[in-house]
């Protein structure tokens, strides 16, 4: 059996994901602030389905879109963490670092903090050369969390292969930090 890999913070753990977590998540899917640079909320059923899927690659591989919960609070606020795409990008295969919290979360620092804990296990544990984070053009939310990363942005916009074509948040910009330009980044 695959050991499971929690990351902790001061303020936050990245662990596997709990049935007490999936209402939480679904909440914070069907928050139309939350999922403004999505194609659209998710119901209930699909918002499981996305955390289902989280559990279950995080018990494969030991690593993925972990749980984060407020350690002080005992409160699940989202997601943050690694992810391999399965579909066909401008630089795949790679990885992905990723999140979503719950917008009364958004800007405390979480995202980041959440993430720069990820970047560590991804370089140091996993050994990888690379890390990519995407979004939409317009997700400037998203864009200054990457550029706190130490990501640079490739200048290879790209039209996501799951959004429609005709979509308005078709088109993303890329993100990429290298281990040494991370390790340029540590304190």
């Amino acid at each position: 059996m695959t050991k499971i890999v929690e990351l902790k913070t001061n303020q936050l753990l990245l662990r596997q994901w709990q049935k007490e977590d999936f209402p939480l998540f679904a909440k914070i899917n069907y928050d139309s602030v939350v999922m403004e640079y999505y194609p659209s909320v998710l119901s209930e059923d699909e918002s499981n389905a996305m955390a289902h899927k989280f559990e279950s690659l995080i018990s494969e591989r030991s690593w993925g879109f972990w749980a984060v919960e407020l350690i002080d609070e005992n409160k699940f606020i989202g997601f943050v963490g690694l992810h391999k795409p399965t579909y066909e990008l401008p630089v795949t295969p790679c990885i992905e670092i990723g999140w979503r919290l719950a917008k009364e979360y958004w800007g405390k620092g979480y995202a980041t903090e959440a993430a720069r804990v990820a970047l560590k296990f991804a370089f140091e544990e996993l050994g990888l050369n690379e890390v990519y984070s995407f979004t939409s053009v317009s997700n400037k939310k998203s864009w200054s969390v990457m550029v706190r990363l130490g990501m640079q942005n490739t200048g290879a916009n790209f039209e996501h292969p799951i959004i429609p074509e005709s979509h308005p948040l078709r088109e993303h910009v890329l993100y990429k930090i290298t281990k040494a330009q991370w390790k340029n980044t540590v304190p």
